[in-house]
């Protein structure tokens, strides 16, 4: 698929020719694959390519060549989570007495497979740094440090750090750099181009769109890398299943128009929240008052749709107010096309310590949104009549 032709039109057209050949379908969508084995005529020759369904699938190969082609990159791979990629990473580029530098301000569940799994039953050793000072993860770098894992943004705290100066340091010191690109997508930022080695996504979220499907993602431009992590997909079976590929390959059909709307949702909310009385901070990559806007209009083509500000209350008040809302659902993940609103302290990041939620600022009263495609206007009045319980 040429890197000329445009995003919305690689989304909608790579990896999904019809087939008009003698005995093609024709088929405009791709067809769901749900067969776990394929039959050959001859014993050396396998039909297409594929003799069964972990090692290949024509619905999974085609979505995998979609999101290769959203984000730049020569090869995707997709996976049944996201963390389901990212322990394909590790599994795949690590072994025991390697080290990882980290973002210190990670989504829970990869803080939590980070310490609670690779490091503690397999002696890869992690260090989590403020990567938003690029000195700092470089002193962090050690003999055995063979990756460097970023969120940018992060989650919940909205966190940016440099891709391209991280990139440039990593590789002179000859590390690997994958970057977490969950929150902006592929439409509103392409870290290989910034100089990542790999991109991952929890394709639950944003690429997908819909709240339907569970998927994780892995684009990468170099073979070698590649090779591993496709020999360890099969190896360990973490591929996503058919259809879930046709589900994620649906969802990525409209990324562009969804991301358009939610940023534009966020920029108003942002703004609303900015201006409320009851609100200590808000943090959103879009308003001037972030201390890392002009790295977001740099190295992101927009602001994307995940807005977390903190209200003059405690957790409870805060607790209170989540359960308020009314299109805003009290829900865990982001990313589809109705209005999410969680806490982290007591949601997605419970599993990290209280000590080190306070170190990195995560306070109890922080309210995480994913902003919707829903009317602004009715997302703003269940914002109002939320804030009169505390």
């Amino acid at each position: 698929m040429s890197k000329e032709m445009k995003f919305e039109t690689r989304a909608i057209h790579a990896g999904e020719k019809p087939n008009l050949k003698d005995g093609g379908s024709g088929d405009v969508a791709v067809p769901i694959h749900l067969a776990s084995t394929f039959a050959r005529k001859d014993i050396d020759v396998p039909t297409a390519g594929y003799e069964y369904s972990r090692s290949g699938n024509p619905t999974r190969n085609a979505v995998e060549e979609r999101l290769a082609a959203l984000e730049g990159a020569k090869y995707g791979l997709a996976f049944a989570s996201g963390l389901a990629s990212e322990t394909t990473v590790a599994l795949a580029l690590l072994k025991a007495g390697d080290h990882v530098v980290a973002f210190d301000d990670l989504y829970g569940g990869s803080r939590r497979l980070f310490s609670r799994v690779f490091d503690e039953r397999f002696n890869v050793s992690f260090t989590y740094v403020d990567a938003r000072d690029t000195q700092l993860v470089e002193d962090a770098i050690q003999d055995n440090t063979k990756l460097i894992w970023l969120e940018t943004p992060t989650n919940p705290l909205l966190k940016l750090c440099d891709i391209a100066t991280i990139s440039e340091i990593a590789h002179k010191h000859g590390v690997l750099v994958a970057v977490d690109n969950t929150f902006m997508s592929a439409y509103f930022q392409r870290p290989l181009e910034l100089g990542a080695d790999i991109v991952m996504h929890s394709t639950t979220k944003y690429m997908n769109g819909h709240s339907d499907s569970v998927g994780g993602a892995l684009m990468t431009s170099n073979d070698d890398i590649y090779e591993k992590l496709k020999f360890t997909q099969n190896a360990a079976g973490t591929m996503l299943s058919p259809f879930d590929s046709y589900l994620l390959s649906r969802g990525t059909k409209t990324l562009a128009v969804r991301m358009r709307q939610h940023e534009a949702n966020a920029m108003e909310i942002a703004r609303f929240l900015d201006g409320h009385d009851q609100v200590n901070r808000v943090i959103y990559p879009g308003l001037e008052s972030h201390p890392q806007h002009a790295l977001a209009k740099k190295q992101m083509h927009g602001f994307g749709g995940m807005v977390s500000f903190e209200v003059k209350s405690d957790l409870n008040g805060a607790k209170r107010f989540t359960e308020t809302t009314k299109y805003l659902a009290l829900a865990e993940s982001l990313g589809g096309v109705e209005s999410l609103i969680e806490l982290p302290a007591l949601m997605t990041h419970a599993s990290v310590p209280v000590e080190e939620r306070e170190r990195i600022g995560l306070a109890d009263g922080l309210i995480r949104i994913s902003v919707g495609i829903e009317n602004v206007d009715d997302l703003i009045e269940d914002l109002k009549q939320a804030f009169k319980v505390l």
